[in-house]
C-alpha cells in the first residue's frame, strides 16, 4: 500500500478525505441502488421463469443489462456528485 501511495503522490494525485455528510450520502446513494439492482434481478428471473422461447428470453436479457448498466451508470453519477459536493 505504501508504494502505490508514493506513487500515487509522485503523479500528483492527492487523496480526498470525505466528509462525514459525504459519506453518508454515498452510502444511502450505493443502498438505494443496490435495492433497485436487486428488484431487477428479481424481476428478470420472474420473467424467464414466464416464458421457454429462446428469441424472447435473449430480448428479456438483453433489457435486463440495458436496466442494470443505466441503474450503475446513475448510480456512479450520483456518487460522483455527493462526493465532489462540499
Amino acid at each position: 500500500m505504501e508504494r502505490l501511495r508514493k506513487k500515487d503522490e509522485a503523479a500528483g494525485s492527492v487523496p480526498q478525505v470525505l466528509s462525514d455528510a459525504q459519506k453518508a450520502a454515498v452510502a444511502e446513494v450505493r443502498g438505494l441502488y443496490s435495492a433497485k439492482l436487486a428488484q431487477a434481478d428479481v424481476l428478470l428471473q420472474g420473467r424467464l421463469r414466464q416464458t421457454f422461447d429462446p428469441a424472447e428470453r435473449e430480448t428479456i436479457e438483453e433489457d435486463y443489462k440495458r436496466e442494470r448498466a443505466r441503474l450503475t451508470s446513475e448510480m456512479d453519477s450520483k456518487i460522483e456528485k455527493a462526493r465532489s459536493s462540499v
